[in-house]
């Protein structure tokens, strides 16, 4: 499956501008997905780009995005911090959700992988949480810049060298991380967990996913990434580990194949709304070979994944009124080329505009809009409707 990389940047609670990559397949798309690069990274390392395209070829769609103050994202890096990181993920996440849909999945490298872990916990729908590499307190990392320490406590900030980078660090910065819990709660999420983590890691040693592990609860699962390195700088390293997620996160997405499989059974001239658990007002609507969702706006409390009940509504009256017309023109050989219905409801009302595309004249236009009238549509909400409930 190919697959195409858009531009999507986004605002965080700053207001600041964020930079990212969506990374969709060409095809159906399974599931969202966040991906969350590793501490003074950017969305363009190998790891976080290699990974994401490699799930985007099996039909995950998936945003990189570069932190506060990195990559191409607006904002100073000595004025963020990892509860930032934590809330621009959640910037992310609302993005994403008012863009296309909530994303399922939320992966995290490195700290990356800590940040995802404190973030999940305030984004209750997300169904899978993966972390490559993380450590289980975001502390862990003040270790890197260890000699500088005294220089940031003395002067409230200091030059560190990461990377072969220069990054300024503030003792507020390093304070954040003091503070943070990341394992602290986790044992009450209700999410699907699935911990990566290579036995032969430099930089963040393995005991920090036994840790990890513990404080989760069931469904959790552990895989050794044998002796990938810390930084994923093999394509097929990163190739191994998508497939990896791919195959595991299947089982606990509400993703299309899994509402095949729940499908229900339903015959011709026969429709099926069927409420999706865990949300409010989200519905599936299944006729004998196609599917749609419908939905209320955020104003209404809903999530806004579908078209709201008066939209499909107008929607069925619009498609069979554009239909009828065709119909009748290719049987009388007339030229109309495109038909075009508004629709607008407003107090009880329905008003409807009809444009007919074509060389017609104007008495063949006149037949065609009488035609319109007598939709099958049309008709049923013009005579009443009957309702009757059936056992």
């Amino acid at each position: 499956m190919t697959q195409k990389t858009e531009k999507f940047d986004f605002k965080n609670a700053q207001g600041l501008n964020l930079s990212g990559r969506l990374e969709l397949p060409k095809g159906k798309v399974k599931a969202y997905a966040l991906f969350a690069h590793c501490f003074t990274c950017s969305k363009n390392i190998l790891a976080a780009s290699n990974i994401s395209r490699s799930l985007s070829q099996k039909g995950i769609a998936v945003l990189r995005f570069d932190f506060t103050g990195l990559g191409n994202s607006e904002g100073d890096f000595e004025n963020s911090g990892f509860s930032s990181n934590t809330e621009d993920l959640i910037s992310a996440y609302d993005a994403l959700k008012e863009k296309f849909r909530a994303p399922e999945i939320l992966i995290g490298h490195s700290l990356g992988g800590a940040a995802v872990l404190k973030a999940c916990q305030k984004l209750s729908p997300a169904k899978a949480v993966v972390t490559i590499g993380a450590p289980s307190d975001a502390a862990h990392i003040i270790h890197f810049f260890k000699d500088s320490l005294k220089e940031i406590e003395d002067k409230g900030k200091g030059r560190v060298n990461l990377g072969g980078k220069e990054f300024s660090i503030t003792k507020s910065f390093v304070q954040d991380l003091k503070e943070t819990t990341l394992l602290e709660g986790l044992s009450h999420e209700k999410k699907s967990f699935l911990i990566m983590h290579s036995p032969t890691d430099r930089y963040v040693g393995i005991e920090h996913a036994a840790h990890i592990f513990k404080a989760l609860k069931h469904p959790k699962s552990f895989i050794s990434l044998d002796d990938i390195d810390h930084l994923i700088s093999k394509t097929s390293d990163a190739e191994y580990i998508s497939s990896l997620i791919s195959a595991w996160v299947s089982r606990y997405l509400e993703s299309d194949n899994r509402i095949e499989k729940s499908r229900p059974s339903v015959n011709e001239s026969e429709v099926k709304v069927v409420g999706r658990e865990g949300h409010q007002y989200t519905h599936d609507v299944f006729s004998e070979k196609h599917e749609i969702i419908a939905d209320e706006p955020k104003s209404l409390k809903g999530e806004d994944l579908g078209m709201n009940p008066m939209e499909l509504l107008l929607s069925s009256l619009g498609a069979c009124t554009a239909m009828t017309t065709k119909m009748y023109a290719a049987r009388k050989n007339f030229d109309l080329k495109k038909v075009t219905v508004d629709l607008k409801h407003t107090e009880g009302n329905i008003s409807k505009k009809i444009e007919l595309d074509g060389d017609l004249t104007d008495e063949q236009r006149k037949r065609i809009l009488e035609i319109a009238e007598k939709c099958p549509v049309n008709k049923i909400l013009t005579n009443g409707i009957q309702t009757k409930s059936m056992e």
